[in-house]
């Protein structure tokens, strides 16, 4: 479950999910709670799909896999 603290940082919950907390516009705010009244879901389950679907999107992403590779070498390096 994603929680958000309204005191910023983040909290490890008991089931070893981490919350998190996000600053939105007012208006960005106000969609994401039209969105998720208009599909009847909870504002974090609407955020949670949000997130799962960029996450998805950017893995396929050539450039994203090339950046990822390089920090991961750059990352390889300091542990030599």
């Amino acid at each position: 479950m994603l929680m958000f603290s309204p005191f910023g940082g983040s909290i490890e919950g008991m089931s070893g999910q981490k919350a998190m907390t996000i600053r939105l516009s007012a208006e960005q705010a106000d969609q994401l709670e039209t969105v998720a009244s208009v599909e009847n879901q909870p504002v974090s389950d609407v955020i949670r799909a949000a997130i799962a679907s960029h996450i998805e999107t950017v893995s396929k992403d050539e450039k994203f896999q090339e950046g990822l590779r390089e920090r991961i070498a750059r990352a390889r390096g300091l542990l030599r």
